[in-house]
């Protein structure tokens, strides 16, 4: 046989007023669930029409910032440069897309961007394919800037 355990009528108050004023307490629910939407979710950024200096400092601030805010995957969108204007300058090739190349490469010559990122592939079609690169971020939980 359950023994029962009966609430006084004083208990039954006290637990009312107190579930009334939560106002102060931390919830810590919240916390973990902000945390991880961030770690689930994909932070983009776009450089179409940005010269190549220009990218390159959006590039790197963004992927800082990613990674102190604990993003871990990231889409950087650089265009397949096609329609850039290299037909009309006999200097430039029209095989080279500038971003297209150069934003990895400035990236992977970055010490202070290569100790946050844990690996570069190519982006899924649907995410830009040719014209964008996908890159995840390692945890910042054990690293110091």
């Amino acid at each position: 046989m359950k023994k029962k355990i009966l609430v006084s009528d004083k208990d039954k108050k006290d637990w009312l007023n107190y579930t009334k004023n939560l106002k102060g307490i931390y919830n810590k629910d919240l916390d973990i669930l902000s945390k991880n939407n961030q770690i689930n979710s994909i932070k983009k950024i776009d450089l179409h029409g940005l010269s190549l200096e220009r990218a390159n400092l959006k590039v790197e601030n963004f992927i800082k910032n990613c990674f102190k805010l604990g993003y871990r995957k990231l889409i950087i969108i650089t265009g397949k440069g096609s329609r850039s204007k290299v037909y009309n300058d006999p200097y430039k090739s029209e095989k080279m897309s500038v971003l297209k190349f150069s934003v990895p490469d400035f990236i992977k010559n970055n010490p202070s961007l290569t100790n946050k990122i844990s690996k570069i592939t190519k982006a899924n079609q649907k995410d830009g394919g040719d014209g964008a690169f996908y890159i995840f971020l390692k945890s910042n939980e054990n690293i110091t800037e």
